[in-house]
Order: C-alpha cells, then sequence, then structure tokens
C-alpha cells in the first residue's frame, strides 16, 4: 500500500482510538473517589480542582471566626473579655443615691427638751457588691421644744434643728429578691441649734399692696456640736427593670439616734435660764427611694 493511501486510513483509526480514550478517562474519574478529601491541593495538582469542604472544616471554620469577633469585642481581652470587663469596670453602676423624708420623736428623757418633728435625708456612695454599700448622708430635723423649756426662758415658741454628716454601711439580707430587708448603721458629726422666738410685727408686699404682719423670730438661741450615732433597718422593694431587676429600691426605715449633746444651763440672749440635760435620743422613721 502507498504511503498517501496508508496516511488516509490512520486519520480515521486515530480519531476513532482518541474518542474511546477521553470517554473513558472521563468515566473514570466520575467513578473513582478523590484521593484528597478535606479538598486540599496536592503537590502538583492543577489549580481547576473543585474544592469539597467537610463538616469538620465548616465547625473549625466558625470557630476560629467567634474567637477572632470575641477577641475584637474585648479590646484583645479574650474571648467574652469585653463583657466581663463592661461588667467588672463599670463606675456608673457602682453609684449609689438615697432620699427620704419622714418624722421623729423623743425617747425618755429626751422628750423634756425636744419633741416630735420631721426629718430629710439625702445621701450618695458606692456599691461594693450586690448586698453593701457605704453611703455619705446628709440629714436635717426640725423638731418643736415643750412648753415648760420655752416658759422657762420667757420666750413664746420654740424649735431645735439637727443636722448630720455621717457614714453609713447598708446590708441588703436578700440582695436577689423583690421584697428584702435590710440592715444600716453609722456615725458622724452632728450640729444642735436650740432657738427660742417670739412674734414681731413685719411688713410685707404684694404685687400692688403693702401691709402689717406677725410672723416669728429668733430671740435667742444655744448650739452645739457634737458626735453622733445611729443603727437601723428597713424593708425595701426593688421596682424597674424588665423582670423586676432594677436597681431603683423603695424603702421604709427606722433607726434609733443619739446624739451626745452636752449639758446645757443658759440665758440665751438675756432671756430666762434654761436648763437641758445631755444626749438627745431619737427615733426618725422615713420613707424613701435607694438605687
Amino acid at each position: 500500500m502507498s504511503f498517501p493511501h496508508w496516511m488516509l486510513l490512520m486519520r480515521p483509526v486515530s480519531f476513532i482510538a482518541g474518542a474511546v480514550l477521553l470517554a473513558a478517562v472521563s468515566a473514570g474519574a466520575q467513578s473513582t473517589p478523590s484521593s484528597n478529601p478535606t479538598g486540599q491541593f496536592a503537590l502538583g495538582e492543577s489549580s481547576s480542582s473543585t474544592f469539597q469542604f467537610t463538616n469538620e472544616d465548616s465547625i473549625t471554620g466558625a470557630t476560629a471566626l467567634r474567637t477572632a469577633a470575641d477577641a475584637l469585642g474585648s479590646g484583645g481581652g479574650g474571648a467574652g473579655g469585653g463583657q466581663d470587663y463592661g461588667k467588672n469596670h463599670d463606675f456608673g453602676g457602682k453609684l449609689a443615691f438615697e432620699a427620704s423624708a419622714g418624722a421623729n420623736g423623743p425617747l425618755g428623757n429626751s422628750s423634756s427638751y425636744i419633741t416630735w418633728g420631721g426629718n430629710f435625708t439625702a445621701g450618695g456612695g458606692l456599691h461594693f457588691s450586690r448586698g453593701f454599700s457605704l453611703l455619705a448622708e446628709y440629714q436635717f430635723m426640725d423638731d418643736k421644744l415643750p412648753g415648760n423649756l420655752i416658759a422657762e426662758t420667757g420666750a413664746s415658741g420654740g424649735n431645735a434643728h439637727i443636722w448630720s454628716l455621717t457614714l453609713d454601711p447598708v446590708i441588703d439580707l436578700f440582695p436577689k429578691s423583690t421584697n428584702s430587708l435590710y440592715v444600716t448603721g453609722g456615725g458622724g458629726f452632728y450640729r444642735k441649734l436650740t432657738n427660742f422666738t417670739d412674734p414681731e410685727e413685719a411688713e410685707y408686699c404684694e404685687y400692688y399692696y403693702c401691709g402689717v404682719t406677725t410672723e416669728n423670730v429668733v430671740v435667742g438661741h444655744f448650739s452645739s456640736n457634737q458626735g453622733g450615732w445611729n443603727v437601723g433597718g428597713g424593708f425595701t422593694h426593688k421596682v424597674g427593670g424588665l423582670y423586676g431587676d432594677g436597681k431603683m429600691k423603695l424603702f421604709a426605715e427606722v433607726r434609733y439616734l443619739d446624739v451626745m449633746t452636752p449639758a446645757v444651763s443658759s440665758t440665751p440672749n438675756g432671756l430666762g435660764t434654761t436648763t437641758v440635760a445631755a444626749g438627745t435620743k431619737l427615733l426618725p422613721i422615713s420613707l424613701g427611694v435607694r438605687w
């Protein structure tokens, strides 16, 4: 057979052989499992190979992303560090405040030189834990004087003003409960001012009119500065918060107060001589709010 005829014969044979070889390779790729189940490239493997991710790869990736997000949120403090930092270092959340008002009366021999009256208290401090706070308190009391004490001086009226600055811890006995009991107490500086008054005429003016009225003015007084202490307790009811877990609490409280006033024998501003025994003991009862 001549060379040109041989070449013409080989063309269809080569075409058929190539087609058979291609079909065989394709069938082998579909039926043979991958020798690299993790989907990673083997050395020399074509970059056109399809990745196959396993469940283990997905979990590992999600864990890495979550760890990175936690690290960013914590400022490098580790997973969950940001939340712990805010909880432990939020100074605003540690601040404590209170305000209350109520009435108070004398105890024992104190009734001979002081009677009933009202009080107002304001305080601020820190929450050291959920159940323990320390407050610096300012309290003002306005009490009446008994008639026999006023009569000794010849005045027609009088009052006693007591104000104080004290340091008072507050211990909550059931801090996780909506309704709780607490104990408190402390001490500090007390000032007591005893005033005697007489009515005097005074001029007053309104928009288009001026007239004369009578008002009580201080005509004599004596005072003392000393220490004192108090102890007591009360009941709280937690308010606010979606589930009653707010910081604000309403409270009702009673305390025993001992102001260590000295004994006094005085002729205030030329009035008659009056005598007051040492010590001033009171029972303040207050309603207020604390947070």
